[in-house]
């Protein structure tokens, strides 16, 4: 897949899995997020291997982040954003869902899912809604997953 890069004054977002400071995303995923204490580094690897990603970068710094699960054609799940908290306040997280929503391999899907107990303001924006029948809704769900993983805090390589 082509990679993207949008610049907006001394700000980048990048898709190239390449850039991504691994290490940054796992320590705020399972320290900070709170929808992902816990999970090991080798699963947080293996999701950006498997994902579209999207980088937000000061100064070559990664300071931001979002994933992309999709088949690129009927179906996405939007995941894992964040935005470092010295750098929140700055519309950084409203640019960062203009260039997913607006990234070409996204156009045309049927569906959108996203699981979110904050800043449901921003996802609005974007055509997010709550779930019109949720009675049609089903999850297999195991809140205790990364509990028992090998915990690994840098890179293994």
């Amino acid at each position: 897949m082509k990679i993207i890069e949008k610049h907006k004054n001394e700000y980048v977002i990048s898709t190239d899995k390449n850039k991504l400071d691994i290490s940054l995303i796992h320590n705020f995923l399972t320290n900070e997020s709170g929808w992902s204490d816990g999970i090991s580094y080798e699963k947080v690897e293996k999701s950006i291997n498997n994902s579209l990603n999207f980088g937000i970068y000061f100064e070559k710094k990664l300071i931001g982040y979002a994933r992309v699960i999709s088949d690129f054609s009927t179906i996405a799940y939007l995941g894992d954003i964040f935005i470092l908290k010295e750098y929140r306040g700055l519309r950084l997280s409203k640019w960062l869902m203009e260039v997913i929503m607006e990234h070409e391999e996204l156009q045309g899907l049927r569906r959108w899912i996203l699981l979110t107990s904050t800043a449901e303001w921003l996802y609005e924006k974007y055509g997010f809604t709550k779930l019109p029948k949720p009675e049609l809704y089903m999850e297999k769900f195991n809140p205790n997953v990364y509990r028992n993983e090998k915990k690994t805090n840098v890179n293994p390589v």
